[in-house]
């Protein structure tokens, strides 16, 4: 019997596994094939067919994929034998051997699924995978804008939720619980119609700030962390604060666990829609005069400035653009600073002046 773990190692070269499992026809499709797409990419590029030579880059990654799909799915046939098979005198697989390979196989979204026979569900997380790696890369090179890359940040949300819910689907069947192989929408449309959420869901969708609570229904702390996160991500490359950046991880951190907390809760006690910083609710009127500044200043920064900039430079021979980017932001920021602080510490002096009173 041939070794399904070196069969799939064997097939990050393209038609390897096949070739070690004794498929050579397939197996030499796939490596002439991938081969044959290199070379065609690196002709389209010599020659600055650069639109012509990604879409065969897609094309060879495509094929690539599908290769490690063929060979895990041909390898785990061959750890574990059909019925027909059996009756010739093997034996069945082990439980321990059925969880190695569903979690070797799980590094690949879907694939542990198809381990388990769940063939749909398999299917809706691997094509959520692979479909979210190509639109992204297909939408940024079409705009040549970079943002779009940001969108990446869903592939850790799916990678999770397809391994976690791989080992939920393991143990299940170990518990001699029948599987059923739906898709992960037909869950998602199952758990609404019976007034449910799903805790996996939540998990994985505290990988962002946020989306984990509002999922739960914490409307007012899921919103008041992602405002968190996103602003903060805005004010500090705007304001170029980089000695600020581990306040990011720090959110991050935050709120990943404490949706971890609010979703191993659900269902067992009422889930409280607590803000995070409740203060701001009381404070409407300074919230509302510090974004009528923040809008001020951008129409300052980014509209009046430039426009009037070259003028005073051609009257008063000073480049207020530069001392503007270099040192009025920083100046706004030290002065902001310099008042937080001293209103903590007048806050911080009335309140020993109070506890002793």
């Amino acid at each position: 019997m041939k070794n399904p773990i070196l069969a799939f190692l064997l097939a990050f070269f393209p038609g390897g596994g096949l070739l070690y499992l004794r498929k050579p026809l397939r197996g030499l499709a796939y490596m002439f094939g991938e081969f044959g797409l290199i070379v065609i990419c690196i002709f389209l590029y010599a020659h600055w067919e650069y639109g012509l030579a990604f879409f065969v880059v897609i094309a060879g990654v495509i094929l690539y994929i599908v290769n490690l799909v063929d060979t895990a799915i041909t390898a785990s046939k061959t750890a574990y034998p059909t019925a027909a098979n059996q009756a010739e005198g093997n034996k069945n697989p082990t439980e321990e051997q059925e969880r190695f390979f569903t979690i070797l196989l799980s590094f690949i979204p879907g694939l542990g699924h198809f381990q388990l026979r769940l063939m749909n569900r398999g299917l809706t997380l691997f094509m959520a995978f692979v479909g979210t790696i190509m639109m992204v890369f297909f939408v940024t090179v079409l705009t040549s804008r970079e943002e779009f890359l940001l969108f990446l940040a869903i592939l850790p949300v799916i990678w999770v939720y397809g391994f976690f819910d791989a080992i939920h689907q393991l143990n299940k069947k170990h518990k001699g619980e029948d599987l059923v192989d739906r898709s992960i929408l037909e869950d998602i449309e199952l758990n609404r119609v019976n007034g449910k959420k799903s805790k996996s869901i939540a998990v994985a969708l505290s990988f962002f700030p946020g989306a984990g609570h509002l999922y739960l229904g914490l409307q007012r702390r899921g919103i008041q962390l992602m405002a968190a996160f996103l602003f903060s991500i805005y004010i500090l490359d705007v304001l170029r604060l980089g000695i600020f950046l581990f306040l990011i991880p720090i959110i991050w951190f935050y709120s990943f666990f404490d949706g971890l907390q609010k979703a191993s809760v659900y269902g067992k006690e009422e889930l409280d829609d607590t803000p995070i910083i409740s203060y701001l609710l009381n404070q409407q009127k300074w919230v509302g005069i510090g974004l009528i500044l923040l809008g001020l200043y951008y129409l300052t920064s980014q509209i009046a400035l430039p426009a009037v900039a070259p003028l005073l430079d051609e009257w008063l021979n000073v480049d207020f653009r530069y001392w503007f980017d270099h040192y009025f932001q920083t100046t706004i920021v030290c002065l902001l600073l310099i008042g937080g602080g001293i209103k903590l510490l007048i806050g911080s002096k009335r309140k020993n002046k109070e506890d002793v009173s």
